[in-house]
């Protein structure tokens, strides 16, 4: 499995016990939703190695206390803390209406209702406070928050994204 298959779930941040038991911080707004898994990918030494899931439940909202098969110590534990999670995207809940994850808008075509077509997305920037559409507008990059008051429609169908930006923000870039 490669992490181009994958979504990132999210990381080791703790031992809970010294039977090996550790707690794992959710990249998700729906924890509950992974409390029962069988397996996950934890990346090692640039590998997804697959984990099986003896026991998980839910640890204080978005913290997830796992045991995997075959880490039985707090010397075990410690191998794989810091560790990511990964889950084959083909486990992500589809999302409808105007709700995308990131990796599934990447090739859609922008149209701002003022501006008109404003590009193609190309990759989201999500290292800062506030999400970005990183947009390709004929060889300029275009950064538009991703923003719930700006999107107005996501089209799977015809790959297209609809966005009401503040009227001279698409300009700037120009």
């Amino acid at each position: 499995m490669r992490k181009q298959e994958c979504f990132y779930l999210g990381k080791i941040v703790s031992k809970y016990s010294f039977k090996g038991e550790v707690l794992v911080k959710l990249d998700s707004d729906d924890p509950e939703l992974y409390e029962s898994m069988e397996s996950v990918f934890v990346s090692l030494r640039d590998s997804l190695v697959p984990f099986f899931i003896e026991q998980s439940r839910l640890h204080k909202s978005s913290l997830l206390r796992i045991k995997f098969e075959d880490v039985d110590s707090e010397e075990e534990a410690d191998r794989i803390m810091g560790s990511e999670l990964y889950l084959p995207l083909e486990f992500l809940p589809p999302l409808e209406g105007n709700k995308f994850y990131f990796h599934e808008v990447i090739g859609f075509t922008v149209i701002d209702q003022n501006f008109g077509k404003v590009g193609v997305i190309t990759s989201i920037n999500d290292t800062t406070n506030q999400a970005l559409f990183v947009i390709d507008h004929k060889g300029t990059e275009i950064l538009i928050p991703i923003n719930d008051e700006f999107l107005t429609k996501v089209d799977r169908e015809t790959k297209t994204i609809e966005v009401n930006t503040p009227e001279g923000l698409i300009e700037l870039y120009l």
